[in-house]
């Protein structure tokens, strides 16, 4: 795999829950068609085509680069958010995941949580490297269908695998916890969200958020969301799950 060096790698989001994040991994094998922000972003004022963002470079100097930053972030950073712009889980990606596990190992070492998302799979190894009683470990999960995982996301991991690698996790007495965004809308496709809800009714978490790609079809979309945020608002009260619902979702009006 082709690397690229950087001069730093962590820093402050403005994402409404994340604190310190880090991208070790420029582009994201997985392909997504939504087609995914952090590949938006890096077209527009990088230049990266489609085809040169499916085909990721590890950043080399990802280790030394942290061994300097975080010492700088110890008993100021909450936690570490893996990853905003990449997924440090990619699916059939050997080399990300080994970089992944030993970024996690190092952040732990400086007493410092991470919060992770994929779309791929965690592995016993990364169960074990995981050394923080506040680690917390998620997956991605808009639709429980085979055939939209395929259309949008497509070199993914099969929705099945994400949810018992997580489940695993959640065994070892890991916390867990599930991203529904871009949670799409029933012309995209039609589906039960209290199903979906159910399938990982396990987590700690839950992060809900809209689909925010392009303009919507769908008839009076913000009300199709105001009434899905609230089912995810009663699962999480009924299971005793902490919701996030993101602040694109009205809630009210």
């Amino acid at each position: 795999m082709e690397g690229v060096i950087r001069k730093q790698l962590l820093y402050r989001t403005g994402v409404e829950y994340g604190d310190y994040a880090l991208n070790h991994v420029l582009g994201c094998a997985h392909g997504c068609k939504y087609p995914c922000y952090a590949f938006l972003m890096n077209r527009r004022f990088r230049n990266i085509s489609y085809d040169d963002w499916i085909k990721p470079k590890l950043v080399d100097n990802t280790i030394e680069l942290l061994e300097k930053e975080l010492p700088k972030l110890r008993g100021k950073a909450k936690y570490i958010n893996m990853c905003f712009a990449t997924d440090p889980f990619m699916y059939n990606q050997p080399e990300v995941i080994k970089l992944s596990c030993d970024v996690i190992a190092l952040i732990n070492s400086f007493g410092i949580p991470v919060r992770t998302l994929t779309k791929g799979v965690y592995t016993l190894v990364v169960a074990k490297v995981s050394n923080h009683p506040e680690n917390s470990f998620g997956v991605t999960l808009v639709s429980l269908s085979e055939e939209f995982r395929r259309k949008y996301e497509p070199n993914a991991a099969p929705v099945s695998e994400r949810i018992k690698s997580l489940f695993a996790m959640h065994k070892c007495g890991i916390r867990t916890w599930v991203s529904i965004e871009p949670y799409p809308t029933p012309d995209i496709i039609a589906q039960d969200i209290d199903e979906l809800l159910e399938s990982v009714s396990f987590v700690d978490r839950i992060v809900f958020g809209r689909w925010n790609y392009g303009k919507l079809n769908y008839p009076d979309p913000d009300r199709f969301y105001r009434e899905m945020a609230f089912k995810v608002l009663e699962f999480g009260k009924k299971e005793g799950i902490e919701v996030v619902i993101k602040k694109e979702v009205r809630i009210s009006g």
